[in-house]
């Protein structure tokens, strides 16, 4: 059964944007620390990953701001809430997690650009959910091994 999509108009849409953006910042973020701290052989190969997902979280939230500006909103410097640990094991479904919410939020934001007729944004969404996708297969592999 397809989910209900919230409907929403232009200036909501940027600020569910700008909330989005604050997460790719806090993604970022996170990926850098738990990149460089994550310790212990088996997490060696996502180790050099989590930085690969780091620089992939910036090109998103590049590709978001320009979005929101052309839509004639204000691209938002706010950071999310960033999760750390000292266990290796913890940080990458931390990791997990965020990908899973941006899985989702990005699935219901590529919908609402197709209800307002946004298709530039909602084909670059989709740019975007196929790399957080790929992130949460990384993250998913890593944490069966």
């Amino acid at each position: 059964m397809p989910r209900k999509v919230r409907e929403l108009n232009v200036e909501e849409l940027i600020d569910e944007l700008n909330n989005d953006l604050a997460k790719e910042y806090s993604a970022l973020i996170q990926y850098v620390q738990h990149g460089a701290v994550i310790t212990g052989p088996e997490y060696d190969a996502i180790s050099k990953e989590l930085l690969v997902h780091a620089t992939e979280e910036h090109t998103h939230a590049v590709a978001l701001s320009e979005q929101i500006a052309f839509l004639g909103g204000v691209p938002a410097y706010d950071v999310a809430e960033i999760h750390v640990s000292d266990d290796s094991t913890t940080m990458l479904e931390q990791d997990l997690e965020g990908e899973l919410d941006a899985i989702a939020r990005y699935k219901e934001r590529i919908a609402q650009a197709e209800m307002l007729g946004e298709y530039g944004l909602r084909r670059a969404l989709e740019d975007i959910l196929i790399t957080e996708e790929e992130h949460a297969r990384d993250l998913q592999a890593s944490l069966r091994k």
